[in-house]
């Protein structure tokens, strides 16, 4: 519709221009008085005429003053028979100049012919354009249905392979059989081995999936087609059906090749669930690609790729054999994979000569790749901010908290009391986890706001443990309490500093108890569904499988580790005042401790650690 008015306008102005320039070319304003055959043949006999120019049927007249006058003769008649039939006197006739000239053929054509084509052309103009604007409306909606994929060509210059790609070793290992198969299938097919139809990249967002479906297709040098599964869903029922034939043709057609789905939770979401029902365009886009993956020939050489964060919310049809039969997960890096993405995406980057990345490893415990790319981008930022030719290492810690907290919040005015109250807050925290065996190490405690965070105590783990027991869940709780027990002991009262140390509290609390099994009173047992709550109405829907009475001891020993924890924070705090002092002191001075400087401090004072 919105072509159509266009197109429209678009006309309208033209006629208009069009008016405008024949009406200027073909009249004048001014243009000499015209005379009738009367009053010519007065003038004639009273010797008022110099001239007369006769062209065609048109007389141009030029009087004895000099000015110009017209007049038009009778049609196929000579002027003097003309003049004679209307009395003019002979002898004064023979005293003007008569002269005549051919007519002009362009100008007898023009007059003869543009009043009657141009109008004509101006209309099949018209109806061109608009035919033309109908017409590409209509190939519109032909198009309606075509999926919008794209093709990376083998060819492209950022040609990415999986030395682009750092750590992951087990998940590459994965893919360099769909990379051989690829490449060489017939030794697969000779012995009778079926390569999977479609392989499922699961990881949590930023971990590399995109990445690493583009390092497969540089390595196999096929075609790389790649769209969103957004794209699929439309408000037509059908059309999403219909870009999934379309895709999966466009893919069959230059075999071998890689058709690369991204976020297909977008479309593969479990039918039927929730309060409201299924919705119909997206379970019959879903039902197409089922129908799609099962009809691949045994020798057809494309491999589906397809990446999500939230595999728990696929539908079972999907994950089936014959479908993604083949699911890769991806982790998030360790610490040497860490170190191996930091030197990737340092390549290109003017690092301070003694930067050591490993530092920043260690620092990054759950950073994924994005978030490592990030950081160094944002240390960039920091160094050019600082009008630096290159980055350094200080750079790189203050890229971390920010990533981490937010940006640096130095111009918040607050007053001494917040500032203090802060100060031992902070120092609540570092203090508890110096003094208890299982707890992190300190690496950092600032007071500087950042983010919506007053201040923030950095702790890291010695190693990455995958595993944790009871007791380090509990020195972690009686970490996070910290804060909200010094505040306790030295104020007598408390904040809304540890509101967010207490939610943290609380849900991990929640865990041991009905996650993990680790109450004592309730025994071995868990109450977690292992799903989250994706679906509207899934929770309310689902059938708690325990009583009423266990949800009263589930939420009882929830309150009764929280209270385990709180002691032990408060014993530290109040058996180790004077360090505690020290510390809070030390934050009001400096605003800021590093790691080597804390551990100095605490060990002017013999500092212990004591086991739970």
């Amino acid at each position: 519709m919105n072509t159509l008015t266009k197109n429209i306008t678009a006309a309208v102005i033209l006629l208009t221009v069009i008016a405008i320039a024949f009406s200027s070319f073909t009249g004048s304003d001014t243009s000499p008085k015209t005379l009738s055959i009367n009053a010519l043949v007065e003038k004639i006999n009273t010797n008022q005429v110099k001239k007369i120019i006769v062209s065609g049927n048109d007389l141009a007249i030029t009087l004895k003053d000099n000015s110009e006058v017209n007049a038009k003769k009778e049609f196929e008649t000579g002027l003097s028979d003309t003049l004679k039939n209307y009395g003019t006197d002979p002898v004064a006739l023979r005293q003007v100049s008569l002269e005549v000239q051919d007519e002009s053929g362009s100008k007898f054509w023009l007059g003869m012919l543009v009043p009657t084509l141009l109008p004509l052309a101006i209309l099949i103009f018209f109806f061109w354009f608009m035919f033309r604007g109908a017409k590409g409306g209509q190939n519109q909606i032909m198009n309606f249905g075509r999926a919008n994929i794209k093709l990376s060509a083998p060819g492209a210059q950022e040609k990415v392979t999986f030395n682009e790609v750092a750590g992951l070793k087990e998940v590459k290992q994965e893919l360099v059989e769909v990379v051989d198969f690829l490449k060489n299938p017939k030794k697969f097919l000779d012995i009778g081995a079926k390569i999977p139809r479609g392989v499922l990249l699961m990881g949590a967002p930023g971990s590399g999936k995109t990445l690493l479906a583009r390092a497969v297709a540089g390595e196999s040098g096929v075609p790389f087609f790649y769209i969103s599964a957004s794209e699929f869903v439309e408000m037509f029922v059908g059309v999403g059906a219909s870009r999934i034939r379309d895709a999966f043709t466009t893919a069959k057609k230059a075999a071998p090749a890689i058709l690369f789905i991204d976020e297909i939770d977008a479309v593969g979401r479990q039918r039927g669930a929730g309060l409201g029902g299924g919705h119909d365009e997206r379970e019959q886009t879903l039902n197409q690609i089922l129908v799609e993956m099962d009809g691949f020939d045994r020798e057809n050489r494309v491999i589906v790729l397809a990446a999500t964060n939230r595999p728990d919310i696929l539908d079972s049809a999907l994950l089936r054999p014959g479908r993604f039969d083949r699911r890769v997960f991806l982790d998030l890096p360790d610490l040497n994979d860490r170190e191996a993405i930091l030197k990737i995406h340092a390549r290109n980057k003017p690092l301070e000569k003694g930067v050591d990345l490993r530092k920043i490893a260690v620092r990054t415990p759950g950073f994924s790749g994005a978030d490592l790319e990030s950081l160094l981008n944002e240390g960039a930022i920091f160094a050019a901010r600082h009008n630096k030719k290159v980055i350094s290492q200080n750079d790189l810690f203050s890229s971390i908290e920010k990533v981490l907290l937010g940006p640096e919040r130095r111009g918040k005015v607050i007053s001494e009391r917040e500032k203090k109250v802060t100060a031992f807050h902070e120092a609540g925290h570092a203090l508890v986890a110096a003094s208890l065996k299982d707890a992190d190490p300190v690496h950092k405690i600032s007071i500087i706001s950042r983010g919506r965070a007053g201040g923030y105590t950095m702790k890291l783990p010695l190693e990455e443990n995958r595993l944790k027991t009871k007791t380090q869940f509990i020195a972690e709780m009686a970490t996070m309490m910290g804060g909200y027990a010094s505040e306790q002991l030295i104020f007598k009262d408390i904040s809304t500093g540890a509101s967010n140390d207490l939610k943290e509290a609380s849900d991990l609390s929640r865990k041991l108890v009905t996650k993990y099994g680790m109450s004592e009173v309730i025994g071995p047992m868990t109450f977690h569904n292992g799903e989250d709550a994706v679906f509207l109405g899934r929770e309310i829907t689902t059938e708690h499988h325990y009583s009423e009475a266990i949800s009263a001891k589930i939420d009882s020993e929830v309150a009764s580790f929280l209270r385990q924890a709180n002691e032990l924070a408060k014993k530290v705090i109040s058996t180790r005042k004077k360090v505690l002092d020290a510390i809070a002191a030390r934050l009001l001075e400096k605003e800021t401790l590093e790691q080597e400087e804390f551990n100095a401090l605490i060990k002017e004072f013999d500092l212990k650690p004591l086991a739970i």
